[in-house]
């Protein structure tokens, strides 16, 4: 089988628009992806910006007439110069996607597997993790300066806290790599869900405890690590020091190289920080909590 794919390019206000004309045209899904590289991170609240670059993907039958849909859009004040059409050919999609997740190392020991393929180095730490609905595969630069963190830290019979667990990759990891217990908490339950199944595939669920934060109880970890984003970050500051014993380490990640110094300010008062790691465009602060603060 095989479909029309019209790809038009737009703007953040011109997107929504577009996506309304191809509506009324009957395409049968649509897409807005980013053109440009340009990702949208920490939106306001409330808002749901789109790329200054945008370009919106609509699928349609293969029988539909290309021209009657460029003529749609022209009509509309969409210029022919934007708008892209071409048959492609369907495929098998989810083993097309499988060839795309290949085993990743992570530090000296660490690997992270799909469970579709058998490890490189069955004498490894190997974490079994198929991509799925909540973040955190180990392909993104700040799981993966966590990860690599985690991997040279001496984790044996330490209690570990994942704040904003997503996947459960980062308390799995530990878990894996000597950590006695974990505990992970995330605003979505979704992600708790698939923290939980992931802990299964991995034989480590009766060490790691799940909660929403509403619901964590007073405790306080040997390891922290906490990969969201900056803002969330610096107000969680004393939150996260409180939940980090006397001489205890942290780790957090999500953050832009021009970030650093905010986040790092936030968190001197009661670390002493390590030099910054960096991975593209990201950051990672490490430390050690003080005594007495």
């Amino acid at each position: 089988m095989s479909w029309l794919q019209v790809t038009v390019a737009a703007s953040d206000d011109t997107a929504e628009y577009i996506e309304g004309l191809l509506e009324d045209l009957g395409a049968l899904s649509i897409t807005m992806v980013d053109a440009h590289d340009d990702p949208v991170l920490e939106p306001d609240l409330g808002t749901t910006p789109l790329w200054s670059n945008t370009q919106v993907v609509a699928l349609f039958s293969a029988e539909v007439d290309r021209q009657l849909v460029t003529s749609h859009l022209e009509q509309h004040q969409i210029p022919v110069s934007a708008i892209h059409c071409e048959i492609i050919e369907d495929r098998d999609w989810e083993r097309e996607w499988m060839t795309h997740f290949q085993p990743m190392q992570f530090g000296q020991r660490l690997w992270i597997c799909p469970s579709w393929q058998p490890p490189q180095d069955p004498n490894a730490v190997n974490l079994l993790l198929d991509p799925g609905l909540a973040f955190g595969t180990g392909t993104h630069p700040t799981t993966a300066l966590c990860l690599e963190w985690l991997d040279g830290q001496n984790l044996q019979n330490q209690a570990l806290l994942d704040f904003g667990c997503g996947s459960g990759v980062l308390a799995i990891a530990g878990l894996l790599l000597g950590a006695s217990s974990a505990v992970g908490t995330d605003i979505d339950p979704q992600a708790l869900d698939a923290s939980l199944d992931n802990a299964e595939r991995n034989g480590v669920e009766d060490r790691l405890t799940l909660y929403l934060p509403d619901q964590l109880p007073e405790i306080t970890a040997d390891i922290v690590v906490a990969n969201i984003l900056a803002n969330p970050l610096i107000a969680l500051a004393p939150t996260l020091a409180g939940l980090t014993r006397a001489d205890g380490s942290l780790a957090l990640s999500g953050i832009l190289r021009e970030q650093e110094q905010d986040v790092r300010d936030a968190y001197e008062v009661f670390y002493d920080l390590d030099p910054t790691q960096y991975k593209e465009d990201w950051v990672l602060i490490s430390g050690k909590r003080k005594s007495g603060i």
